[in-house]
């Protein structure tokens, strides 16, 4: 190897990319699957291991929309090939980059050994669920004004008054309904996150959440992450199938998903 091969070679490998921790003692091969077909491998640290590739120590930054979303679902993918072959996974963000070698990996193993074991004991046989409850706009705003006499009969003043006194009727009843239909959904949220909550072991209402364009005509209702076992799995989905049934109700149920809403890893 020339100077120049040997010093491409050390640039290259001055850094790691962090796919997931799995329970493995010892190190493997996954094949050139990871960004760019990067090869991937497995650092192994006593009985768990990291799943990584060689890259430059810097983060993977683009301008190309394409290329980034092909990065993120490599990232993702690599995670599902490792949940694949070795079950239970601690997987982390995308461009996860750690500058060294695999000695610096194995240092933050050893260091972080403690809670990466128990981490992985804790979400064993446990997979990510991502629920997200809809519902149809107009059979809402119907059932709440069938149900709220004030509304109804705001409604009715409404449509007696004379054109300039029903437009100022009408600004307060829009108002009113936004905020009885905000509260209705609030309500709603809350009752089938009850139900839900009864079939995993841990649940996270998610703030903000992107909706399929197959659901854009729809109301979010409230997006959910959850975490159950397998043996709950079945139990959740009948839940969810019972409020799909509803009239003028959706539920869209993805996964099963590597536990990535759940796993604690910032302290390391």
């Amino acid at each position: 190897m020339n100077e120049a091969q040997e010093a491409q070679k050390t640039e290259v490998d001055a850094g790691r990319y962090l796919y997931c921790i799995v329970n493995s003692g010892g190190g493997l091969s996954l094949g050139e699957i990871g960004i760019d077909d990067a090869k991937v491998y497995t650092v192994p640290h006593k009985d768990i291991a990291a799943v990584v590739h060689a890259c430059q120590a810097k983060p993977y930054e683009t301008k190309n929309d394409e290329k980034a979303k092909r990065w993120v679902f490599t990232h993702n993918y690599v995670i599902d090939k490792a949940t694949e072959r070795f079950g239970t996974v601690l997987p982390l963000s995308f461009d996860a980059v750690v500058k060294g070698d695999d000695n610096t990996v194995k240092d933050a193993l050893s260091k972080g050994y403690e809670k990466f074991k128990g981490e992985l004991e804790r979400v064993k046989g446990k997979a990510e669920y991502t629920v997200q409850i809809f519902c149809d706009q107009d059979k809402l705003t119907e059932k709440i004004l069938s149900e709220d006499q004030e509304l109804r009969a705001l409604k009715e003043k409404i449509e007696r008054n004379p054109r300039r006194a029903a437009y100022l009727l009408q600004r307060k009843f829009e108002l009113k309904i936004k905020d009885t239909i905000s509260a209705g959904i609030s309500k709603l949220a809350g009752e089938f996150g009850s139900k839900i909550k009864e079939h995993v072991e841990e649940m996270k209402v998610e703030e903000t959440s992107q909706v399929p364009q197959k659901y854009k005509n729809k109301k979010l209702i409230v997006t959910l992450s959850c975490l159950a076992s397998k043996d709950k799995a079945e139990g959740l989905g009948k839940v969810l199938g019972k409020i799909n049934n509803r009239e003028g109700y959706a539920v869209r149920f993805t996964g099963p998903w590597a536990p990535f809403s759940f796993v604690k890893l910032k302290e390391v």
